[in-house]
């Protein structure tokens, strides 16, 4: 009679919770997208978000849902700011109780708030933010990234320039995307026979370039064979165009740089014919992904895509894809899915690396042609260098 009593209990109460459960709505994925909307690098924080946004339209083809669960977006604000970036993630984590973050574009920035995610256990996808340290010594295991990194670049750049007789200078911003750009730079053309015979410095914010450009004239000026200053900047007061001015090759020098966003590839005009690597360019990935891209931003911006709106793609498209492969929002669920990963992006094939989540991907080596009708200079495709190409060292203690 017990017996009877309990099962018939437990019917009703299966009965009871059919139609809930039949009806209850998927939690939505909640996904923070932490970035400088303000400051000096707010068109880089534009094109990370319209790309980031995009791309989550791609991936889920057009329905902004994952396995049924709805997508939202929360966007925070870091204003370029360490403490005020730190400040939002933890904000996002806590109050918001976002499954991910994705962000930001400083680097400055993302070395603050990596200990944000370690404390609140949740994954960060660091999407542009440069700086080797990020997936190196200051990474934790809820970090990944998009974003190529500072040996990435270096590496891809030693390759355009690095020959035996050359000698380079840099010149690069006083902080972690600066300094960390030079290390890597340094590092990569030991194996080229180029020589590295000065480096300068100069602050994020700095107008006149005199003081700098004369400190590396009189480093170079007596030095024979053909001789290359390297510019390592990123975001307004590019330094580019005000060197040229000076007139470098009164010394021989070549200007040489990586690439940028096409607002800053308009001084690349008064270069043709200067080589580098670049990181992304409309015109130069064949895919799927960047055919959609570049289709669909021109119909909806009247422009093509620029430098950080494939980087927002790529993020978005591994946030998809990570879920979609661990089948749950958990952070264990999903490192363990995302580590080793590989996934389509408008570069083509990325792979997050296992050792320290960094995205191994493919660069570009460049030389820029003038064309009347366009505004900036076009970085033509030398050479892809694709991942098999480049030995990006893993930096972390993992």
């Amino acid at each position: 009679m017990i017996r009877h009593a309990t099962a018939a209990a437990l019917l009703a109460a299966a009965l009871a919770a059919a139609p809930l459960g039949a009806g209850a709505k998927a939690e939505d994925i909640r996904i923070a997208h932490v970035y400088g909307k303000t400051g000096a690098l707010e068109a880089y924080a534009k094109q990370s978000h319209i790309g980031f946004m995009m791309g989550l339209e791609y991936a889920t083809e057009g329905t902004m849902e994952i396995d049924g669960r709805k997508i939202v977006v929360i966007e925070k604000d870091t204003q370029l700011k360490p403490d005020i970036g730190r400040a939002a993630l933890a904000e996002a984590y806590g109050d918001d109780d976002v499954h991910l973050a994705v962000g930001p574009v400083s680097s400055g920035v993302a070395l603050a708030m990596l200990p944000v995610a370690e404390e609140y256990g949740k994954l960060l996808l660091v999407e542009p933010a440069v700086a080797d340290s990020i997936t190196g010594e200051n990474w934790n295991r809820y970090v990944f990234r998009t974003g190529r990194n500072s040996s990435q670049d270096a590496i891809a750049n030693a390759v355009a320039l690095g020959k035996d007789g050359v000698t380079i200078t840099t010149l690069a911003q006083d902080y972690a995307f600066g300094r960390d750009g030079v290390a890597a730079f340094r590092e990569a053309l030991a194996d080229t026979g180029a020589k590295l015979a000065f480096e300068e410095y100069a602050p994020t914010d700095t107008q006149d370039f005199t003081a700098s450009a004369q400190r590396i004239f009189d480093a170079m000026k007596d030095i024979e064979g053909r001789k290359f200053l390297f510019v390592i900047w990123a975001g307004a007061n590019n330094p580019i165009g005000k060197i040229k001015a000076m007139e470098p090759e009164r010394f021989g020098i070549e200007i040489a740089t990586g690439g940028n966003i096409l607002a800053a590839m308009k001084a690349y005009k008064a270069l043709p014919g200067m080589e580098g690597a670049t990181y992304y360019y409309h015109d130069i990935p064949k895919n799927p992904a960047n055919d959609w891209l570049v289709s669909e931003h021109q119909k909806r911006h009247g422009s093509p895509p620029d430098f950080f709106t494939a980087g927002g793609m790529s993020a978005a498209i591994a946030v998809v894809e990570g879920i979609r492969k661990a089948g749950s929002t958990d952070t264990e669920d999903l490192i363990a899915a995302m580590e080793g990963m590989s996934f389509e992006t408008p570069k083509g094939t990325m792979t997050f690396r296992a050792e320290d989540h960094q995205a191994l991907q493919s660069m570009y080596h460049f030389k820029i042609r003038v064309d009347p009708e366009v505004e900036w200079g076009i970085p033509e495709l030398v050479r892809e260098l694709k991942i098999e190409d480049m030995n990006i060292p893993i930096r972390n203690t993992r």
